[in-house]
């Protein structure tokens, strides 16, 4: 196995995070409260992880199943087309949920998790009970399916605590 192309490949579900940060990271700065800042990161969070890295896996699964089932370790099956509507499910939620409540995104975060933890799961289960080492079933996809739920849900979370109390970021 070629090292490059295989860590390229398993990193790069995670891109979909990195850009993210690093666009709420850079307009964040600029927020005039915590509060403000915050609810940069939730939308941008919702758009990016939840939102376009989900459609992205929606049209992976649909217009390229056969190198997402060699990427996974797999043979091709119907049961792709229900992963691929699946995470089209998550990014309507995650387009949603920019423009949701906190309680509302909370909701989202939970629901996509029980989607992504679920299949985070599986992940780690193909890896170690039938030694599935393929770039789509280990590393970054991993990491993505704990993180996107759950950093949803931590943001929300902070969000409602914040919302009673907006003191206004230090200079």
């Amino acid at each position: 196995m070629d090292t490059f192309p295989y860590l390229a490949q398993s990193a790069f579900p995670l891109v979909w995070i990195l850009v993210l940060a690093i666009g709420a990271f850079l307009r964040a700065r600029r927020a005039r409260s915590r509060q403000e800042a915050l609810e940069i990161w939730q939308r941008w969070w919702a758009i990016g992880a939840f939102g376009i890295g989900s459609l992205w896996m929606t049209v992976a699964f649909l217009v390229i199943p056969d190198a997402m089932a060699a990427a996974i370790g797999f043979e091709r099956t119907p049961f792709m087309v229900e992963i691929a509507f699946a995470n089209l499910g998550l990014a309507v939620m995650g387009f949603r949920a920019a423009s949701a409540s906190a309680r509302e995104r909370i909701t989202i975060g939970l629901g996509g998790g029980m989607f992504l933890w679920g299949a985070a799961i599986g992940h780690v289960h193909q890896w170690f009970a039938n030694g599935n080492h393929f770039p789509g079933n280990t590393g970054g996809v991993i990491v993505n399916d704990i993180l996107v739920p759950a950093v949803m849900i931590a943001l929300a979370v902070r969000s409602r605590r914040l919302a009673a109390d907006p003191r206004p970021i230090a200079a």
